[in-house]
């Protein structure tokens, strides 16, 4: 399997928690950030918003031992091998999603990150030719633009600056200016630059999910009134003159998405009817910042809880032996050949298979853990395709695979091409199925008792006869040896697989060989 599939792997399996953690958390804050604000303040209700982040945080700290979730079937293709015939192309269902997936969430994240840079670049060049005023009391530059439609806002995170509008003097008299740079120094001084910018990498994060640009828009209003109480909490006595230094003030006519600026997403309305309201008392606002730091450690241990722990998904934490399954399709057709091995960690187990169609393989499997919960299963395998004629073609490949315990991984060799004049398709493919998974519960290891190949010399034997002396030499039980005759055959086998000579044995008696495990059946083609 490719890094970038492994890649995708990992990236969704975090990803998703991600999703649950940041959905779970805004819908919380949702359904408390206005009952909060009467009952605390609109302080303590604007810091229910660092519940998302500390949720998300939550969800990826790693347990005792890291894992990752569970994911569907993982297929590999082989892509490189030294073969006169190409490798099978990835069909439709073989398509890795996850890889796929992972590239348009990050491909929309970054574009989405992109577009805010661009937007705050436009706005900060827009302020080209602003004079810096000295004769102010605010501890960040202040800025009067060469614009009216530009401030009064707070812009960027990292050195934030004041902007002021052109006609500043002439629009606000002296006590609303006073006003207006208190709001804004405000914002400096909390640190809401920074809230910004936090909640635009979030929102560009989940640039697919609708909730994410409700929740920045509820986040950026909340902010506003937040910083109008803080404000108030020290000018008591200016509610009128700040009620209309609001009126005076017009909507923000560009985006400015690392800052704070007046926009239509704060209503005016509700900002001034939140004047007229009796500030919160102290105790109040100390139980609210007590209630706010109850939710977030609530929330941040249920999204931690949530994470899957690596016991519950591996079953063992070393287990010193791996059982696996091996499922084998030839030509297109179901599973017939189906193998289970009990192995030690990078012990490999030799199998082989023939088809009557002249498609052939042999190779070699080990099971090894990885990091994260994950099993490596690495492979070599040799594949002999005959499309008649003397016309012979032979692929290997050495392919590694990476799955959780317990899920299956695809192995594909081949292709499927046009027969003569087109007439008909003929799917050259061995498809190999390996499952592994932790312990060998109630396993006989057969491979310490029986040969993988075997030298055997029929001469005028019955195919039946030699059906049951290559079986019993390499430890298979064949379930129903009458269904092969006693017309005389010979065949010298040297050093072939044992899977092999029985396929060869079944193909001259007009019958195909079905393994299962250790049991072999013969039925008709």
């Amino acid at each position: 399997m490719s890094n970038l599939a492994l890649a995708g792997i990992d990236w969704l399996g975090r990803g998703w928690l991600l999703l649950l953690a940041f959905t779970a958390s805004v819908l919380l804050v949702t359904a408390l950030r206005k009952p909060c604000r009467r009952l605390f303040g609109a302080g303590q209700a604007f810091h229910l918003w660092l519940l998302p982040p500390l949720a998300m945080l939550a969800s990826q700290l790693p347990h005792p031992a890291a894992s990752v979730s569970a994911l569907p079937t993982v297929v590999y293709a082989l892509t490189s091998a030294s073969a006169t015939l190409p490798a099978l192309a990835m069909a439709p269902d073989a398509l890795d999603w996850r890889a796929v997936l992972s590239i348009i969430w990050i491909m929309g994240t970054a574009f989405s990150l992109l577009w805010a840079g661009v937007a705050q670049s436009r706005y900060r060049a827009r302020l080209s030719g602003a004079i810096l005023l000295a004769a102010t009391t605010s501890r960040w530059p202040v800025l009067r633009a060469t614009s009216a439609e530009l401030g009064p806002a707070l812009v960027g995170a990292w050195r934030p600056r004041i902007v002021l509008p052109a006609d500043f003097e002439q629009r606000y008299d002296a006590g609303e200016q006073a006003l207006i740079l208190a709001h804004e120094m405000m914002h400096a001084r909390r640190g809401d630059g920074w809230w910004c910018l936090l909640a635009r990498c979030v929102t560009s994060v989940f640039w697919f999910h609708p909730l994410a640009w409700w929740a920045l828009a509820a986040m950026r209003h909340d902010q506003e009134l937040a910083c109008d109480a803080a404000v108030l909490r020290e000018h008591r006595t200016k509610r009128r003159s700040y009620a209309n230094a609001m009126l005076k003030t017009q909507s923000a006519s560009f985006a400015l998405p690392i800052g704070c600026t007046w926009s239509p997403r704060h209503p005016i309305t509700e900002r001034i009817a939140m004047l007229k309201q009796k500030p919160p008392q102290p105790l109040r606002r100390h139980a609210g910042s007590a209630f706010s730091a109850l939710c977030a450690f609530g929330i941040a241990g249920v999204a931690y809880s949530a994470s899957p722990a690596p016991a519950a998904q591996s079953g063992a934490t070393n287990p010193d032996r791996y059982s696996l399954q091996v499922d084998v399709a030839m030509g297109g057709r179901p599973e017939s050949m189906h193998f289970t091995r009990c192995l030690k960690p990078g012990e490999a187990a030799a199998l082989s298979g023939t088809d009557t169609d002249k498609l052939s393989w042999h190779g070699s499997f080990s099971v090894s853990p990885v990091a994260k919960g994950q099993l490596e299963i690495r492979a070599k395998v040799d594949t002999r395709f005959e499309r008649g004629g003397g016309d012979v073609r032979t692929m290997s490949g050495e392919p590694v695979v990476r799955t959780m315990p317990g899920q299956l991984a695809t192995i594909v060799f081949g292709q499927v091409v046009d027969g003569k004049h087109h007439e008909k398709l003929q799917d050259n493919t061995i498809k190999i199925i390996v499952t592994p998974a932790a312990g060998c519960a109630g396993w006989t290891p057969h491979e310490a008792l029986h040969p993988s190949t075997i030298s055997q010399q029929g001469k005028n034997r019955s195919a039946r006869t030699l059906a049951e002396a290559v079986a019993a030499k390499a430890g298979f039980v064949l379930v129903n040896p009458d269904a092969l005759d006693n017309r005389p055959v010979t065949l010298n086998f040297e050093q072939m697989p044992a899977t092999a000579a029985l396929q060869l044995i079944a193909d001259i008696d007009g019958k195909r060989a079905v393994f299962d495990d250790r049991r072999v059946r013969f039925e008709t083609k």
